[in-house]
C-alpha cells in the first residue's frame, strides 16, 4: 500500500511527521485517530485529528497542483454524523406547489 508523510498540528503530536497509508483515491483518511494507552491500566485516550488541506508553497510552484493534506488537533473529538439518504432529509419547505395558496 501506498503512503504519504503527514504532518501532524496541535495537541499532543504537534510538530510530529507520520507515514500515513492512502487509501484508493489517494487521499489520507478524514479523521486521525491515535490510542493513547492509559498508565494506570483504565481504558486509553483517543486522540482524534482531522484532515485539512496544506497551504501551498510559493504562488509560482507547481505544488499547487497536487493536494498535500495535514492533520490538525481536534480537542472535542468527532462530531456524530447523521446519514445523508435522499429519503432522510429535512423538509425545507411545505407541501405543495410552489404557487399553490391552498397549501
Amino acid at each position: 500500500m501506498k503512503s504519504e508523510d503527514t504532518p501532524f498540528e496541535g495537541g499532543p503530536m504537534d510538530g510530529r511527521v507520520l507515514p500515513v497509508l492512502l487509501g484508493i483515491t489517494g487521499h489520507p483518511p478524514k479523521t486521525y485517530r491515535i490510542p493513547v494507552p492509559d498508565p494506570h491500566g483504565g481504558p486509553p485516550t483517543v486522540l482524534v485529528y482531522r484532515r485539512v488541506p496544506r497551504t501551498p508553497g510559493t504562488p509560482g510552484s507547481r505544488t499547487g497542483l497536487t493536494r498535500r493534506w495535514k492533520y490538525e488537533y481536534a480537542p472535542e473529538g468527532l462530531q456524530p454524523r447523521r446519514l445523508n439518504w435522499p429519503w432522510s432529509k429535512p423538509e425545507a419547505t411545505p407541501r405543495g406547489k410552489p404557487d399553490d395558496t391552498d397549501g
